[in-house]
């Protein structure tokens, strides 16, 4: 049997689950959007501006956002450790830490 079909079929998929991907996350980007202007979810700007000074001088590496719940969890690292902070995006209230 020839090798060449079952690859192309194996990209194929791989693609096509890629492609997926992007469009549930371009899809999670207008709902943030939506929610935002709706006053339903502050900016991560605002989430940074109310968790940053309360890191005691960790070194913030990024964010993650799960629009499903509506909770940022930024990042951080401070000697060596990395440091997560999940923060309720409707309010801005931290909700939990993990880390040191």
């Amino acid at each position: 049997m020839n090798m060449k079909f079952p690859l192309a079929l194996a990209a194929c998929a791989v693609l096509a689950s890629c492609g997926h991907a992007h469009a549930q996350r371009r899809g999670d980007q207008i709902e943030v959007l939506v929610q935002m202007r709706n006053g339903r979810l502050l900016p991560l700007r605002e989430i940074e501006r109310r968790v940053l000074p309360t890191m005691g001088g960790a070194q913030y590496i990024g964010f993650d956002f799960d629009s499903d719940s509506g909770i940022y969890t930024l990042k951080f690292l401070r000697n060596g450790d990395v440091i997560w902070v999940d923060v309720d995006g409707r309010s801005g209230q931290i909700i939990g830490r993990t880390g040191n």
